[in-house]
């Protein structure tokens, strides 16, 4: 009788070890599926390298008042050509990029909807010798 009642709890262990390793492999089936494990983060890159475009195009004079003398709101179809140039030249080629030129005080959004992360930084913009009329350049970015 002792027998028989160790063999049924040995069956229940095995049992509970078969179902325990399904639900383990299903957990990690879910998770590799939707991407969790093995997504590269570019986020800081990307951001960097947003960062660095902007700070060369506010510190650059003729860009400056490029800025500065555009008439508001400036989307990207009517960016200056150099800051376009300047942008796309430096920007990775696995990136899209939209610029746009705003008021200080306005939202600076995008003009089209990307169902997509999107990377986006600003900069102020705000006078030269001559002129003082504050401006935000705004760079979006996503993933093509």
């Amino acid at each position: 009788m002792l027998n028989k009642n160790m063999r049924k709890k040995g069956w229940i262990k095995i049992v509970e070890a078969f179902i325990s390793i399904l639900l383990v492999t299903g957990v990690l089936l879910v998770v590799i599926q939707k991407g969790y494990i093995g997504k590269e983060d570019i986020s800081e890159a990307v951001y960097e390298n947003q960062i660095s475009v902007l700070r060369e195009i506010e510190l650059d004079s003729t860009m400056r008042q490029e800025i500065l003398n555009s008439t508001l709101p400036v989307s990207s179809e009517n960016i200056p050509n150099d800051i376009k140039e300047k942008v796309n030249s430096r920007m990775p080629d696995y990136l899209e990029c939209e610029i746009r030129i705003c008021a200080m005080n306005e939202i600076c959004a995008m003009q089209t909807y990307i169902d997509q992360e999107v990377y986006a930084q600003s900069v102020a913009v705000t006078a030269t010798l001559e002129t003082y009329d504050p401006r935000q350049l705004k760079l979006f970015c996503w993933v093509r």
